[in-house]
């Protein structure tokens, strides 16, 4: 069974433009793969457990060799849940809104969360970081309303796709299919850019799921 695991960071349901251009995306999907099961996961729906304490700690001692015990085993057994949730998909769909020219905090919560030793990473004292997510692809759609790549420092900075793309080739996802909606809403019309990110999508997601595939729209 090939399964896609679409992460949505935006909260604004059916206002939101990245989410608008994830239903193009998977709309297309499901029309040449009828069969891939896709499903969805909401990132503020209250399943997302903290970091905290009890989890930095657990994660000290894995590092150290050591068995978490009492609250942060328990904290170290949510993130593992929340990893293993994310590691049985094939394939990723993310919906990464701008948010101060970075991602939404829930986002980061969520990197934050997975990215432990043995799950997300691996780490050798001589060679370094080692990503252990094999064999995935993903789909990253991103959308803010006043950066852009053409407009001037007093438009801000992306912290946003730099960001987001270094963390999963980091963890190992390096087939990377990027979608940009970024419109000037304070001076442009957005409908032209609008339609072109729908366009990139229906592109991105043909094929997505052929293994031979290039990633011709690889960020």
């Amino acid at each position: 069974m090939t399964t896609l695991l679409h992460i949505s960071a935006s909260p604004r349901g059916q206002r939101s433009e990245s989410l608008a251009i994830a239903t193009t995306f998977l709309d297309e999907l499901r029309s040449g793969h009828p069969d891939v099961t896709i499903e969805h996961w909401d990132l503020w729906d209250g399943t997302l457990p903290e970091f905290g304490p009890s989890a930095a700690a657990a994660k000290m001692a894995i590092f150290a060799g050591a068995d978490p015990e009492g609250e942060e085993a328990t904290a170290w057994r949510a993130a593992r849940e929340t990893f293993e949730r994310f590691d049985s998909a094939d394939y990723y769909l993310f919906t990464v809104p701008m948010w101060n020219h970075s991602v939404p905090y829930i986002l980061k919560q969520f990197i934050d969360v997975v990215s432990q030793p043995g799950m997300v990473f691996g780490f050798d004292p001589e060679a370094g970081y080692t990503g252990l997510l094999e064999n995935k692809r993903a789909a990253v759609i991103y959308t803010g309303a006043v950066y852009g790549p053409d407009r001037g420092p007093g438009f801000g900075n992306d912290f946003q796709q730099p960001y987001f793309e270094d963390w999963l080739r980091w963890a190992g996802v390096h087939d990377i299919r990027s979608i940009a909606f970024r419109p000037n809403l304070a001076t442009a019309d957005p409908e032209p850019g609008r339609r072109d990110a729908h366009t990139q999508a229906t592109a991105a997601a043909r094929g997505f799921l052929d293994p031979a595939e290039p990633a011709l729209l690889a960020g």
